[in-house]
């Protein structure tokens, strides 16, 4: 592997802080770059190829990873409806909940351990062992009737397994890009939008036609070939990351950091509880479920646009920038289309794709913004470290939002996610004023 030679002290800090001193340089497009953050240091330790085909090979692993965990994830709320009227129908909506929370909690929460395993042992070995415990799952989650069996099976050992395969998919494109990791980024978590769009569109009519059981094992056999084809093509480059633990509370001590991650934590809230309850919000209006397996298909079309859109835009202006602009975005799409729906069934179809498109880009924003703030062989315990107090937040979103939907009805609910976007919202624009060292300038590339 390449390595750059070392700067003096001097050259290292006019590289990390461009804007300091005299030394500002003036660009003439609109946003400069003055990006300070210790990523740049990873130009100064390694090169990366940005491209070809053994990179492009790992960002389809990723992808194909994303698809079958994130994207089942992303269809999750049909698993809920559907227990509500079948296998777990003496349960509120609010107990049931609590399985798909636990689940999302343990893909989030472990990786605070799965982030330096992959940062010291690198891809291969986490994929190849998540990707049979997720298969596993699956298979026995097709057996599964009573609570605690889905509990134990779709809560627990599916949520382990897929915390080993998320965290390195997104882990490891960090090892191939730098420049374009933004854009790189973005496409391996359209994999997650595809399997929201394709999941629903398999599950209808296996769900009318089959039974629970049979329906699950179409569900693993997709998985297993995704799996498949992640452990062929995902590759690690960068050399083992000997030191780091676990998790390192000294990352709160960054604000950019600190802020950052609050503001990851208020949005996830808000996009999981939405996976989880849209299909039940629908039926509390009046509509079909037809129409709740059609929004979350719609919504996740517009998550794959979001999504793409975001990490090409993001390496030009900047990623807390690109960040900001698709969270006004989508609390503008929530307060001024979600709230006043009713029963208004045009204006929930033209809500999906565009609340879709902003929590895409948002969410594929997260790593990489994260990413932004360290070393690329750091990236794994950072993202592992934020993510244990996202985790927190998703675990408690839906069975929350399972409780007060009935209790302060459709209005509130909505209007209650509105106000956590907000504060996600303040918490980014708190993350690019520190980034700058709380010199505000709008036009820096951030």
């Amino acid at each position: 592997m390449a390595r750059d030679a070392n700067p003096t002290v001097g050259e290292e800090l006019t590289t990390l802080h461009p804007t300091l001193g005299s030394e500002v340089s003036q660009n003439l497009t609109l946003f400069h770059d003055v990006e300070p953050t210790t990523t740049s240091r990873s130009r100064l330790d390694y090169t990366f190829p940005e491209g070809g085909i053994k990179a492009w090979l790992v960002v389809t692993g990723s992808f194909c990873i994303i698809w079958g965990t994130f994207g089942l994830v992303s269809s999750v709320g049909l698993f809920q409806a559907y227990w509500k009227t079948h296998q777990l129908s003496n349960y509120s909506n609010g107990d049931i909940g609590w399985i798909p929370a636990v689940n999302i909690f343990f893909n989030l929460f472990l990786g605070v351990q799965v982030g330096p395993l992959f940062d010291r042992y690198g891809p291969k070995w986490l994929i190849l062992s998540g990707s049979l415990l997720y298969v596993v799952s699956l298979v026995l989650l097709a057996e599964c009737t009573r609570y605690w069996h889905f509990m134990l099976t779709y809560g627990v050992l599916n949520g382990f397994s897929g915390a080993l395969l998320t965290t390195t998919a997104l882990s490891v494109v960090a090892h191939w890009f730098e420049r374009k990791r933004g854009m790189a980024s973005g496409i391996a978590f359209v994999g997650s939008s595809i399997g929201g769009i394709t999941f629903p569109l398999i599950l209808k009519p296996v769900f009318q036609k089959l039974s629970w059981a049979w329906s699950m094992r179409i569900v693993a056999l997709i998985c297993l070939a995704l799996m498949a084809v992640g452990n062929i093509c995902i590759r690690g480059r960068l050399p083992p990351r000997k030191n780091g633990g676990a998790i390192d509370l000294r990352c709160f001590l960054d604000a950019r950091f600190s802020w950052a991650t609050v503001g990851v934590a208020c949005f996830e809230f808000v996009l999981f509880g939405a996976l989880g309850l849209i299909p039940t919000y629908s039926l509390s209006q009046g509509f079909s479920n037809q129409t709740g397996f059609n929004i979350i298909a719609i919504l996740n079309a517009g998550s794959a646009l979001g999504r793409s859109f975001s990490g090409y835009i993001s390496d030009r202006i900047g990623r807390f920038n690109t960040m900001l602009l698709t969270l006004v975005w989508t609390l503008v799409v929530t307060l001024g289309l979600w709230l006043p729906i009713g029963d208004n069934l045009v204006v929930f179809y033209v809500f999906a794709p565009l609340f879709g498109f902003g929590s895409g880009s948002i969410i594929s924003m997260a790593p990489v913004c994260l990413g932004q703030l360290c070393r690329a062989d750091e990236y794994g315990q950072y993202y592992g470290t934020s993510y244990s107090v996202v985790a927190f937040a998703t675990m408690v979103c839906i069975p929350i939002g399972g409780e007060l939907l009935p209790r302060i009805g459709a209005t509130g609910f909505v209007a209650f996610f509105g106000g956590v976007l907000a504060v996600a919202m303040v918490s980014f624009i708190m993350a690019r004023w520190a980034s700058l060292e709380y010199r505000w300038n709008w036009t820096a590339k951030i």
